[in-house]
């Protein structure tokens, strides 16, 4: 099980960590997942899960390394006290999910719809994510470390202490997002595509103002000569 902890204090009250201390791990040996599926302690080594279908599915307790994930479909799964470590795929669809718990490591993704979804004490640490769909989702207690976000769609996100820790930005997009205790000093390199406006309620740091200085002229409609 996951014992949250108080993170650093970067900004606000920090981000709080899972730190899971998984039980001794069954070895997963099933076919197939399955449509509202239920796994509990289990062990998911180098699994070829691409194109399956565990909609509604509850996994608590278990471990993915090394999993092939290329369009599986997750949509509103439960992703409880979990490890996923170096999973792999295009067009993963864990929309509407909830991950509570969860250790993600140096993952290969890209278009994963994570859409409408709630993360709670989710650390994202090492690998790359191009074209992470986060609208409209709920992220509290999130840290993205040491990884590199390729075009992140937070749009009509709310972010609640999420810590950016020696992480690529690069195209965010913050439209209609609400922040708090947000820290973006982490951030390097920081771009900002859309959502500027957005920025209440996050700390950058002063060179990383620099930087955005001419988007947020842009923005303001300030011609700069």
């Amino acid at each position: 099980m996951a014992r949250g902890t108080t993170g650093g204090s970067r900004v606000g009250r920090g981000a709080r960590r899972p730190e899971l201390r998984l039980p001794p791990l069954e070895p997963w040996a099933g076919d197939g997942l399955e449509p509202d599926g239920d796994y509990d302690g289990l062990e998911f080594a180098d699994a070829d899960l691409a194109g399956q279908d565990a909609a509604g599915a509850r996994f608590m307790d278990c471990a993915l390394r090394g999993c092939a994930v290329d369009g599986t479909k997750l949509r509103h799964a439960r992703v409880l006290d979990t490890a996923l470590t170096g999973p792999r795929g295009v067009g993963t669809d864990l929309s509407e999910a909830t991950l509570r718990d969860v250790e993600l490591t140096d993952p290969r993704l890209g278009g994963t719809q994570l859409h409408g979804a709630v993360l709670e004490r989710v650390v994202v640490r090492g690998g790359k994510i191009d074209y992470l769909n986060l609208r409209m989702a709920r992220l509290r207690d999130v840290v993205f470390e040491s990884c590199v976000l390729v075009e992140p769609d937070f749009g009509g996100a709310r972010l609640e202490r999420v810590e950016f820790v020696d992480c690529a930005l690069k195209g965010a997009d913050f439209t209609g997002a609400t922040l708090k205790d947000v820290d973006l000093r982490g951030a390097a390199p920081l771009e900002i595509a859309r959502g500027l406006d957005r920025l209440s309620g996050a700390v950058i740091g002063t060179g990383q103002l620099l930087d955005l200085a001419p988007v947020l002229a842009a923005a303001l409609g300030i011609r700069v000569e």
